[in-house]
């Protein structure tokens, strides 16, 4: 994996955007996942409610600058990745990030229920691996060296699931939860 630079870098393909720094940890997950193949991406605080005026800038010059993906990160009333939808034509997907107060629920429900034109792709609570995952996707559909990353990546997921169930087949769960 090379050492990507997160800020400033040419061709950047995601936006990984979140509500407030106390999201970092979840999405810290899809810069990862980005990382691990090679994909460009920079990543942003964008408040909705406390800096609307910054998130309009991300939103409507998004594409201007290349990127082709949003995953936006919220917690609590989770308005971020909604109105980033509203104001871009670029696929955003929502990751709700768990509360304190509802454990997440409370974000997931808010970012999935949007009206009709305002679509958001929306992953589980916490799910910023697999937002990651499916900008990949998103990406491989016009880039085939990408499309043969995740190819191997699902490969090396069936192979590591095999092991695991052999392991768990010949030492019994008692002795596998040993680790």
């Amino acid at each position: 994996m090379k050492n990507l630079k997160i800020n400033h870098m040419k061709n950047i393909k995601i936006g990984i955007i979140m509500g407030s720094d106390s999201d970092l940890e979840v999405m810290s997950e899809s810069a990862k996942i980005i990382e691990s193949f090679d994909v460009a991406y920079e990543m942003q605080v964008v408040s909705a409610h406390r800096t609307p005026d910054k998130l309009y800038k991300y939103a409507t010059s998004a594409k201007k600058k290349g990127i082709k993906v949003i995953i936006a990160g919220a917690g609590g009333s989770a308005h971020l990745p909604g109105m980033t939808s509203s104001m871009t034509v670029l696929p955003v997907i929502g990751v709700p990030v768990k509360t304190k107060t509802m454990d997440g629920l409370d974000s997931l429900l808010s970012i999935v229920q949007m009206p009709p034109g305002v679509p958001v792709a929306t992953v589980a609570i916490n799910g910023a691996k697999n937002a990651g995952l499916l900008a990949m996707q998103i990406l491989a559909t016009n880039d085939k060296n990408l499309e043969k990353k995740l190819m191997q990546y699902k490969s090396t997921m069936n192979k590591e699931v095999k092991l695991k169930s052999e392991k768990l087949y010949k030492v019994g769960y008692k002795k596998y939860l040993e680790k």
